[in-house]
């Protein structure tokens, strides 16, 4: 079999970090991949990537507006003549792909990441190009189920964690001497692009009652995006830049995430939340808001507590009950680490998609 994919995004983490995933296991069942990709795309020069696609190709695209794109794909279609297009990504490429795909009469899977509502008009145009749509959570799926795209349409497939990479190992002393920490200071983390949907400004709101109880704990910002200045200043103007810092974009979470003693993700909207499983993995309790398909990696009092989205008193009081009970938090994150084990291997993933390619090219 021999998959087209499209896979636009700029960073190689959340979904593109899962079209790696992907491509590795298709290559290790003898599948053929072909890569379609962006010039801002990291994917595109991934050495572990280029191991495992036979060809990747990189086109200008330049989003939603970018109807010439339809025509880059179509040409890189017939040349490559592949049994199906994947695509991973929006911005624009799960519109024009898809009607790529039809134009050229090749199956095509749609892989839904976000739980961003959509007009009901537009969904019963929009989806109609589309052989299946994977969803990485229940949630999604509910969604898309609500807008009208049929049942039999819509699987969900999770998304996975590498759990051989995420582990509970920490290296305390490099950890404090990288983040410019006293030795045993507490830390949260919030692993997220610095988007309004992340919901870091409620955090913010939470902190000061925080900080009187635990007047020593930081927070730490991972993450890049269009509010970094914005929300540095906010940090600033209440007063909080002795105990927050934005610390950027790291592709070394790995390695940082096991340190960290609470994991917080105040979203809005969330589709599932990889840096959740990833956090999880490595033995990190969490604090997360009760949106999308966070319930399905946050579970209440087990690995960690839900919280209403935009509330930061619910969040402060989670919060402290992690970062006030040292063997409370220990407990959430071995219990978290088994559940990633049991519930999100790379494994299922990979056959998931492999079984919605199988359903789609029998018919």
């Amino acid at each position: 079999m021999k998959i087209l994919h499209v896979e636009t995004g700029k960073q190689l983490y959340g979904g593109a970090l899962q079209v790696r995933y992907l491509l590795h296991g298709l290559h290790a069942r003898g599948e053929q991949n072909v890569l379609v990709c962006s010039e801002q795309s990291a994917i595109g020069v991934d050495a572990e990537v280029q191991e495992v696609t036979e060809r990747i190709h990189v086109v200008p695209m330049s989003g939603d507006l970018d109807a010439a794109f339809v025509w880059r794909l179509r040409r890189i279609i017939r040349e490559e003549a592949p049994d199906l297009i994947h695509l991973h990504s929006r911005r624009g490429a799960d519109l024009w792909g898809g009607i790529a795909g039809r134009l050229e009469r090749v199956p095509v899977v749609l892989s839904r990441r976000v739980d961003n509502p959509e007009p009901r008009w537009w969904v019963a145009v929009k989806y109609q190009l589309y052989h299946r749509v994977i969803t990485i959570s229940e949630g999604i799926r509910r969604v898309l189920l609500s807008e009208g795209v049929p049942a039999p349409k819509v699987v969900c497939v999770p998304s996975a964690v590498d759990t051989e990479l995420y582990v509970p190992r920490c290296d305390r002393a490099w950890f404090e001497k990288e983040m410019g920490l006293a030795s045993g200071q507490p830390v949260v983390g919030v692993v997220a692009q610095l988007i309004s949907r992340k919901g870091h400004r409620y955090l913010l709101e939470a902190i000061p009652g925080i900080l009187r109880q635990v007047p020593e704990v930081q927070f730490l910002f991972f993450g890049s995006g269009a509010l970094a200045k914005p929300l540095e200043d906010e940090v600033y103007q209440r007063g909080l830049a002795g105990n927050v810092r934005l610390v950027g974009f790291r592709d070394d979470l790995a390695r940082i995430l096991p340190c960290l003693d609470v994991v917080a993700h105040p979203a809005t909207m969330e589709g599932l939340g990889v840096a959740l499983l990833q956090s999880s993995a490595c033995g990190v309790p969490l604090v997360a808001s009760a949106v999308g398909g966070i319930p399905e990696i946050v579970k209440e009092g087990v690995n960690g507590y839900l919280v209403s989205p935009r509330n930061p008193s619910e969040l402060e009081r989670a919060l402290l009950a992690l970062l006030q009970n040292r063997d409370r938090a220990r407990m959430m994150g071995m219990a978290g680490r088994a559940f990633v084990e049991r519930n999100f291997s790379i494994e299922a993933m990979v056959e998931g998609n492999r079984k919605v390619y199988a359903e789609v090219l029998s018919v």
